[in-house]
């Protein structure tokens, strides 16, 4: 004798999950998000300043070659003057993505001037050169897209403010300025 297939014992039982398992399963997923979006959003920003760091590292290089190559010993005072390559030459002294004035890189402003810098002799393009300069990458929204803010002249060292704001040309100068360690 064969006995027959069972689809359900009682009529009217449904498989599935209730309503109460299903806001558990929503509610453990909301704790794991809830836990996971800060330290994302920390380790975004901590990349974002990093990059900051590499932008001004670059530019204090780009300077240096310009300096020794292009300009008698003076500096660029605009990003755009110092990613043009000089006549014969077919590479600028930073790469493309800083060549405007201010360049956006990843959550940062960056910002080349001449700061407090006298005028220098014309470079190899005709263009004025200083005897000087100051770079900056400040967050364009603090607390989201960094918290410190980054700042260097032509003396090479990279200066830190953790308000956000850059150190000044003048602090530096002054040596009251952060250092970045």
């Amino acid at each position: 004798m064969t006995v027959p297939a069972r689809h359900n014992d009682r009529p009217g039982l449904a498989h599935g999950f209730t309503l109460v398992e299903l806001l558990i399963v929503v509610f453990v997923v909301c704790t794991v998000a809830a836990l996971a979006v800060p330290l994302i959003l920390r380790a975004r920003m901590a990349a974002n300043e990093s990059s900051a760091i590499g932008s001004v590292r670059a530019i204090n290089s780009g300077q240096a070659g310009y300096s020794g190559s292009a300009a008698q010993g003076a500096y660029a005072s605009q990003l755009a003057v110092l990613s043009q390559p000089c006549p014969g030459g077919s590479l600028g002294f930073i790469s493309p993505d800083l060549a405007q004035d201010p360049s956006t890189r990843s959550g940062f402003v960056v910002t080349l001037s001449a700061g407090a810098a006298q005028p220098g002799p014309p470079d190899c393009n005709g263009s004025a050169t200083r005897q000087g300069y100051y770079v900056t990458a400040e967050p364009v929204a603090v607390g989201l897209t960094g918290h410190r803010a980054f700042a260097s002249t032509s003396r090479g060292a990279i200066f830190v403010d953790p308000a956000g704001a850059a150190p000044t040309e003048a602090a530096i100068l002054a040596g009251t300025a952060t250092a970045l360690q």
